[in-house]
């Protein structure tokens, strides 16, 4: 293709990516519209409501100013980049949030998950300042089709390396939670299998998103790597559609998705906080008549 096609082919990906995303998102929220007024704005206020609120509309903020990156230039680009970064910190949040709750709001398990925490802070600091702050290493160029006709693109001046190497903490980081969060399903199927109880509904959702985010994040930090490779047109599309959509559905539905899990079950403790709810303990310590619904 020459110079002329080719920028009139990425301004036709931009477009038609940037109407996808915001279908996907706007489709989305409106599904969970009803839920979110349900259980975060007609019930009592917790950790986790607030954190299901910044999720939720800072992931809309991003989607929405996402496909404007290529209008807008270098510094929608950095708030682009760093924006996802404080994105999947909050992500981590909620898991470390519900680990916590997993192993009976353990104090020990919290601290230690959180002293780990601080240095991938830390890591998401640097690189974001090394990689994509520096116009050595990242620059954006406008460029000109017509009079009335412009668009900026980035380029990478360094290879994928540092990206890959910078991802290695963040996925330890992210097996820990996944490992921790398996072995207490296993410790809790053990007890049910000798209680003769089916496994508890919860449980199994909480491990089962665990592991849902291991892969999520795993694909996140492939594909940021892959940016730095210079990738055509075509891949960069497709790879800024899932990173543009896939986390910002996913992490509140994660959230919510238990709270309605909890109502449907009928508890008769679900209008208090889920993680001070007593039917997802295991071994249950309930009354009789939460038995029954705690077993579903």
């Amino acid at each position: 293709m020459s110079g002329l096609e080719n920028s009139l082919n990425a301004l036709s990906w931009n477009n038609n990516t940037a109407v996808v995303i915001i279908t996907l998102i706007t489709y989305e929220y409106m599904l969970q519209f009803e839920k979110e007024v349900k259980f975060v704005w007609e019930r009592q206020w917790s950790v986790m409501a607030y954190l299901y609120l910044v999720v939720r509309y800072f992931g809309i903020a991003l989607a929405i100013f996402a496909h404007h990156e290529i209008e807008i230039g270098y510094g929608m680009l950095l708030f682009m980049q760093w924006g996802f970064s404080v994105y999947f910190c909050l992500a981590e949040v909620v898991l470390i949030w519900r680990l916590y709750v997993l192993y009976s709001q353990s104090k020990l398990i919290l601290y230690v998950l959180l002293g780990f925490f601080l240095p991938v802070v830390a890591l998401y600091l640097v690189m974001d300042i090394f990689l994509w702050s520096r116009p050595s290493a990242m620059s954006v160029q406008e460029i000109i089709i017509t009079p009335n006709t412009k668009y900026c693109t980035a380029f990478h001046h360094i290879g994928p390396m540092p990206a890959v190497y910078a991802s290695i903490p963040i996925m330890c980081y992210d097996i820990l939670l996944v490992v921790l969060a398996i072995a207490d399903l296993a410790k809790h199927l053990k007890e049910r299998k000798g209680l003769k109880m089916k496994p508890n509904t919860y449980v199994v959702m909480i491990v089962r998103y665990h592991v849902i985010y291991f892969v999520l994040n795993l694909a996140s930090q492939i594909i940021m790597a892959i940016l730095w490779a210079h990738p055509s047109t075509v891949v960069l599309k497709l790879i800024l559609l899932y990173k543009d959509t896939v986390p910002l559905i996913i992490v509140p539905r994660f959230i919510i998705s238990i709270w309605d899990t909890h109502a449907d079950d009928s508890c008769i403790k679900a209008s208090m906080a889920f993680e001070d709810c007593a039917c997802w303990t295991s071994p249950p310590q309930l009354e009789p008549l939460e038995i029954d619904y705690s077993l579903d």
